[in-house]
């Protein structure tokens, strides 16, 4: 018998409560030139969903009007595909803030959008690209056939206008492990050893370099659990996850200063609580909007963050971010 997974607010004990935002996460929509295999979005290319011209202006007035934001943090789908994203780019770059997009490489190669490398360097975004595995097989079995290749060419590509070697020009890789088929789960692998591991074959195969790697645990939501839940491993996953909790994780966790956003202007504490349509409220209930956002005239109107049984993946180990291991 699977013992019962702990309620994660029981086992932190105390709620979690956000700090002073700092960081706008926004989902541009589900529209991708992919569909990986472990991707917690479900974003594919039959995907149409997207920003309105409505949710934009409201998103560059709210980035417009808060000094505090310091980062502006652009996903998908594939961020670059969906509307709004160079709009928002440049509105928050003329601010000199901070613009990551998380990119899959790839859409490098799709006829509509070969100018993006020269656009990144030109408004110097720090790029945050997966590569799941430094070898060809793992991250082709991941996200498609012909994709570890195409990656390899894109990173080139950035290389020669500077990212990886410019201070300016951040170029950041992510790892993922693969979906367990089994019950002999892993934790994700030492962060700075995998670097290194990462770095010493890009670099001696194909002469490419790289500035950090992020190590992410698979989440259970979206694809992810729908194959461990097709495996019947979705309840061992988590009590895994559990197992493995590291309570000194819980003061970098990525949800204490970020809000993410959705393309239709819905607030969260985080992505994964936007996937599993957890909305993030006021202390009074409310459900959160960038409008609500507006004419509250406030970023910090949430006190306590929403929390789920997939916490103990953020959680667990050296825990994981979006940024990577927590310690």
């Amino acid at each position: 018998m699977i013992q019962s997974i702990t309620p994660f607010q029981d086992k932190i004990k105390t709620p979690l409560t956000k700090h002073k935002i700092t960081i706008l996460q926004i989902n541009l929509g589900r529209k991708c030139n992919l569909a990986c295999h472990h991707c917690h979005v479900e974003a594919s290319p039959k995907r149409t969903e997207e920003l309105s011209p409505q949710v934009g202006q409201e998103l560059i007035e709210l980035i417009l009007r808060f000094p505090q934001i310091q980062t502006v943090d652009l996903t998908g789908g594939a961020p670059e595909m969906n509307y709004g994203f160079k709009p928002i780019v440049e509105a928050a770059r003329d601010l000199e803030k901070e613009v990551i997009v998380r990119s899959n490489l790839t859409i490098f190669f799709e006829k509509e959008f070969t100018d993006l490398p020269e656009y990144f360097a030109h408004h110097q975004l720090r790029v945050v690209a997966s590569m799941p595995c430094y070898l060809e097989d793992n991250v082709n079995q991941q996200r498609g056939t012909g994709v570890y290749q195409k990656s390899i060419q894109a990173i080139q590509k950035l290389n020669e206008l500077g990212y990886g070697k410019e201070p300016n020009l951040i170029l950041d890789l992510v790892y993922n492990p693969q979906i367990p088929k089994t019950e002999k789960f892993s934790l994700t692998p030492n962060q700075v050893k995998l670097e290194l591991d990462y770095k010493k074959y890009l670099l001696e195969n194909f002469g490419i370099v790289f500035n950090h790697l992020f190590t992410i645990t698979n989440l259970p939501i979206g694809r992810t659990k729908n194959q461990l839940k097709n495996q019947e491993i979705y309840l061992p996953y988590l009590k895994f996850l559990e197992s493995n909790y590291n309570k000194q994780t819980l003061s970098g966790l990525m949800c204490l200063n970020q809000l993410s956003i959705d393309y239709l202007g819905q607030v969260y504490d985080c992505d994964f609580n936007q996937m599993e349509n957890i909305p993030a409220t006021t202390a009074n209930g409310e459900i959160l909007t960038v409008s609500k956002l507006l004419e509250l005239n406030s970023l910090d109107v949430i006190s306590e963050i929403k929390t789920a049984a997939y916490c103990y993946g953020c959680t667990a180990g050296s825990g994981s971010s979006c940024g990577g291991a927590l310690v």
